[in-house]
């Protein structure tokens, strides 16, 4: 920070002494507004950085020829502090003009041309435009292939974007060859304490978490994290990302008591570097508590998830689905504990909002549905619990293949309702359908399967 503001206090000096000895449409000004820009943006204050930046541009627009180089410069600075500020559609205009200007102003196989492809694929990506990202991705690396050493580091940033998208879309396999490709040249081109080789093991993790190679994702974790143990502060915001990502490993696992060591970990580091409203410490908060929910301890869990809804409800719009799923997960704790109008209550608040925020057949409408349908169970109100659970297999039924074990698990619960109803032969259809099912998609010894054979015995003879 010290160096950053004696880099702005000589930038603000050259500014007064060129603004008396310079015409104000002089490209010069232009050049020190840039730079004085580039230190507000480095420090993170966007608007500031973005003021200068247009200043910069105005005087460019005004004094150079409307293909120069330097105006696709600034365009591409604006563009930078729209992306990090959140302002997508602003950052792609931004980066669009840029692109524009470039293929005039240079060589196809320039390395800038590269860098406004890769900038305009990270934007796609952030908005959620993964075809679109993957194509700009793929300009870039077509350039920096034959632009670039085999090792240029800027070779292993454009494998890790693709990487990234390709995780983004499902593509898994897809995803982890490219990030392979950037460990290998990280390996190669930094130290073997770079904090850039931990984000590299640690996206190859996601990767292999994603794919339920727990081992595998549990062995990159554990990677990144030694190296940004040594070379981060201990309470860098990376490190609560490696202490989370080996925790959601465990929790994969079942391994309950050590996920929640890691999520405390990780916890302890949210609270000292962020502010107490930050969604990642609502998250933090949320993993502690579906950890005691599912280690039973219910009144920790119950506390520690309304900490999360607590912070969500000041920090996101009413109708967030992230608001709904906390306030899901304080009903299923009061459900545990027994606190049926209380469950009843906040599943209504979860149902209210992903009703209006979620297609009709959603899988978290689905969730919903079924959770009415345990808590009126539980109650002993069959008839609507019957009508939840029957509204939940509609839903799976017109968004789901017919072998999914989750279509499976709505027959069981529809069949379980029916059995302590006495309605004997719909319970025995009902649970046939959730043995032909698993039959096809679960192991012959999967606990559900083997459930679901139980329970049709049980009424084959009554």
């Amino acid at each position: 920070m010290d160096n950053y503001s004696e880099a702005l206090s000589y930038y603000q000096k050259a500014l007064e002494i060129s603004k008396k000895s310079l015409l104000p449409n002089h490209p010069d000004l232009a050049t020190i507004y840039n730079n004085i820009g580039a230190v507000h943006s480095n420090m993170g204050n966007y608007p500031e950085a973005l003021s200068y930046y247009e200043k910069a541009l105005e005087i460019q627009q005004q004094s150079l020829p409307p293909n120069h180089p330097d105006l696709a410069t600034t365009y591409n600075n604006i563009g930078l502090v729209h992306d990090s500020m959140g302002n997508y559609p602003e950052a792609l205009s931004y980066y669009e003009k840029d692109l524009e200007i470039s293929q005039q102003a240079l060589p196809p196989n320039h390395p800038n041309l590269a860098t406004t492809y890769n900038n305009i694929g990270l934007v796609h990506s952030n908005m959620g435009n993964y075809p679109e990202a993957l194509s700009f991705h793929e300009k870039a690396l077509e350039i920096r292939q034959q632009a670039l050493p085999p090792n240029h580091p800027d070779l292993a940033t454009t494998y890790n974007n693709i990487g990234a998208v390709h995780d983004s879309m499902g593509n898994y396999p897809e995803a982890l060859s490219y990030y392979e490709k950037d460990l290998k040249i990280s390996q190669q081109s930094l130290p073997p304490n770079h904090p850039d080789l931990a984000t590299t093991y640690n996206n190859i993790g996601v990767v292999h978490d994603n794919m339920e190679h727990y081992t595998e994702a549990l062995s990159s974790y554990e990677k990144a994290l030694e190296i940004r143990q040594q070379s981060l502060p201990r309470n860098h915001l990376d490190l609560a990302e490696s202490y989370n990502n080996i925790g959601v490993v465990h929790e994969n696992m079942e391994n309950y008591p050590q996920a929640l060591s890691y999520y405390k970990k990780a916890l302890e580091i949210r609270q000292q570097s962020l502010s107490p409203d930050d969604l990642d410490l609502a998250s933090s908060y949320s993993k502690i508590g579906g950890m005691h929910d599912s280690m039973d301890n219910y009144s920790k869990a119950l506390s520690y998830y309304k900490k999360t809804l607590e912070i969500r409800q000041q920090s996101l719009p009413p109708n967030h689905s992230d608001l709904a799923e906390s306030y899901n997960n304080v009903g299923e704790v009061h459900n545990s504990m027994g606190n049926f109008s209380e469950a009843l209550s906040y599943y209504e608040k979860a149902l209210e909002i992903r009703q209006q925020a979620l297609p009709l057949n959603h899988c978290d409408m689905v969730y919903s549905y079924n959770n009415f349908g345990i808590v009126y169970e539980n109650m002993v109100k069959y008839l609507d619990a019957l009508a939840y659970y029957e509204k939940a297999l509609e839903m799976q039924q017109q968004s789901l293949p017919p072998s999914d074990p989750d279509l499976a698990a709505s027959y069981n619960n529809i069949g379980n309702v029916h059995k302590q109803m006495g309605n004997y032969v719909e319970a025995r259809t009902c649970y046939t359908h959730a043995v032909q099912i698993a039959e096809q998609s679960l192991s012959s010894d999967h606990p559900d399967f083997q459930q679901y054979r139980e329970n049709l015995e049980d009424v084959k003879n009554t």
